[in-house]
């Protein structure tokens, strides 16, 4: 695991300095050694985490003739395979690192090495003969991958705070980015929330040379058309599934680094720890974190899958007096970042980072098993497209609800329920679900200034582009798509990337595995989610592995108590950064809207992840864009 930075340009004089200190930027990532390499056109840099061959696996890597060279974040879990692929084909390999094959596929292939590698990676390679420059990035988004072009030059780097270190580089922010991040409570790809800058979308290269500079593709999800016939059993689902998911975790089991499981007791950690207790051959350390507030905390069912397997088990309890940490996760994130189940994860990945080096964890069991309970509540509020008129009139209505609910839960309920049903569009409904600030909402948020510089953008299309991308296949099987594509790269896996990372920690993600994701999209969505039961596939193969009543209870999610901390330890804080007059003077939010959601908060009316999102919005500005 690793942080990587680079420059393509003519060679200015001071790239290299430059290079040198972006490179520094990423020490987290990498505090075990740096590497660079560069000539007349290109410099590359790289922080290593060293987890396989630790004694010889350096970066960069480069071919036998030293033409080719890669620096490469992430981890390839087809290691061996490639390996003897390559020496047949009478390459020398300098190590058995995984970074190493990457120069020799490119050999073979071309940009298209990246079809062969089965990992999270983010990875630069330079082709001097061709004086071509490869940025790739896994097909999910494990690895973040930032890049800025100005003419013929071209800087990217892991985070974008490596890119913030060039003067040459404007610090502002984004406009639309910004009012796409209100809505989602994250900047989506390809924005970044700095103009100029990009965010490289998972399953995409970025090929830079002679011709220009072009991003393209590089893999697609295919999903099972509807109506399509399979003649498995659930039974035979359910064993599948099982060797998929033992693989995934067999293979992510590699390295020479001390390693362990996040464990929360919910169905998708706890089936990663079951599948490891299978597959491992070492005792198996697990790491839960919890919360006073019982509604929030996890940590007795954590504790009783733990108990089952017989794990090492550690547990922390995060306490108001550690809200310190989330002015440093503005920094951390370098962008605004509004889901607060960030709080606990860093929390999380800092303790299990003083035992190992790696931790399995159970992202994306929701994406691909169709897990979230907005399934549910979107299939029952039905995906049929309403007369204009009717359709007007209960967006006006629910509006109306919400905004004079005053507390009470039916109201609000009733407000959120007519919104829903007057979003006439079965695609711009569902955006609803995954929506923080609704378009109404945020024209009544923004200063007139700033409603004029966002015109015309409107977030919701981006899921109405997947939505439509993916209008062959069943309505479950389009819900996990649309996820899958925007809430997994956008907001989850960045979560997770940022803050183990933070702490020199490296996470994978069994769930998220290409083989067993592209086996789960070829089942109709009704056999994931079966008669109402989520993840329904999963929960009959877990029925072998830990008790019933865990099974089967309700999900309960990585949440945070963040309404009682709004109106308790994080008061003075959202006051502070919200209602002084820097904020104020920012010009994008209309201050009397923004007090309007702190009276309505101390009412008693929970309008904590709105407040939260608006005060990571401004203490990015301060702790990010300000520096």
């Amino acid at each position: 695991m690793c942080g990587i930075a680079g420059l393509l340009d003519a060679g200015s004089s001071d790239r290299d300095d430059l290079l040198a200190e972006m490179t520094a930027t990423l020490f987290h990532r990498g505090p075990d050694e740096a590497g660079y390499h560069c000539d007349e056109h290109i410099a590359l840099g790289m922080r290593r985490l060293s987890i396989q061959d630790v004694r010889h696996g350096h970066q960069p890597a480069h071919d036998e003739s030293q033409t080719v060279s890669c620096v490469f974040n992430g981890e390839l879990y087809n290691v061996a395979e490639l390996q003897a692929m390559l020496r047949d084909r009478g390459h020398h390999l300098a190590s058995e690192a995984d970074t190493d094959c990457i120069p020799h596929l490119y050999e073979e292939f071309g940009p298209r090495f990246v079809d062969h590698l089965r990992g999270m990676f983010a990875v630069a390679v330079w082709d001097a003969r061709r004086r071509r420059l490869v940025l790739a990035r896994d097909r999910l988004g494990k690895k973040p991958l930032y890049y800025a072009q100005a003419g013929d030059r071209i800087a990217f780097a892991s985070e974008l705070k490596a890119l913030l270190v060039d003067p040459s580089l404007e610090r502002r922010a984004d406009p639309v980015a910004l009012s796409h991040y209100l809505t989602l409570q994250y900047v989506p790809a390809p924005w970044s929330a700095v103009e100029g800058v990009h965010k490289l979308p998972p399953g995409h290269l970025l090929v830079a040379d002679d011709s220009g500079v072009r991003v393209e593709r590089y893999w697609q999800l295919e999903y099972l058309p509807e109506g399509a016939a399979d003649p498995r059993s659930d039974e035979q689902l359910v064993e599948e599934l099982r060797a998929h998911l033992l693989d995934a975790v067999k293979v992510r089991l590699v390295g020479e680094r001390p390693l362990g499981a996040f464990l929360s007791g919910g169905l998708d950690s706890s089936a990663v720890v079951g599948a490891m207790s299978e597959v491992s051959t070492q005792p198996i350390k697990t790491f839960s974190i919890g919360f006073e507030s019982e509604a929030f905390n996890e940590l007795p069912h954590a504790a009783r899958v733990a108990e089952r397997f017989g794990t090492e088990h550690h547990e922390l309890v995060v306490r108001p007096q550690a809200l310190d940490i989330v002015p440093r996760l503005a920094t951390y994130f370098d962008e605004p970042y509004a889901d607060s189940s960030a709080i606990p994860s860093w929390y999380l990945a800092q303790m299990a980072g003083e035992h190992v080096v790696v931790a399995l964890n159970g992202d994306g069991g929701d994406e691909v098993l169709a897990g979230y309970t907005r399934y549910e509540r979107y299939l029952a509020a039905g995906d049929r497209r309403l007369p204009r008129p009717v359709a007007q009139g209960m967006l006006r209505a629910g509006t109306w609800f919400s905004a004079h609910s005053a507390g009470r839960a039916p109201m609000r309920k009733l407000g959120t329920g007519l919104s829903l049903l007057g979003e006439g569009d079965p695609a711009r409904r569902y955006a609803r679900f995954l929506s923080y600030f609704r378009p109404e909402e945020k024209l009544e948020l923004f200063t007139d200034d700033f409603a004029r510089l966002v015109a015309g953008h409107d977030t919701y299309d981006l899921v109405q582009q997947v939505w439509e991308q993916y209008a062959a296949t069943d309505r479950v099987n389009r819900l996990l798509a649309v996820d899958t594509h925007t809430y997994l790269p956008g907001d989850l896996l960045p979560k997770v990337d940022i803050t183990t990372m933070s702490v020199s920690l490296e996470a994978r993600s069994p769930f998220l595995d290409q083989q067993l994701v592209e086996w789960a999209a070829g089942i109709a969505g009704d056999r994931k989610l079966a008669g109402g039961t989520s993840k329904a596939l999963l929960k009959r193969l877990l029925a072998d592995w830990v008790p019933d009543d865990l099974v089967h209870r309700r999900k309960q999610g990585f949440g945070v108590p963040l309404a009682e901390w709004l109106r308790g330890p994080l008061l003075d804080l959202m006051n502070d950064v919200l209602l002084d007059r820097t904020a104020v003077e920012r010009g994008i939010l209309d201050p009397r809207a923004v007090r309007r959601l702190v009276d309505e908060h101390a009412a008693g009316v929970d309008r904590s992840a709105r407040l939260y999102a608006l005060m990571m919005l401004e203490l990015w500005h301060r702790e990010v864009l300000a520096r």
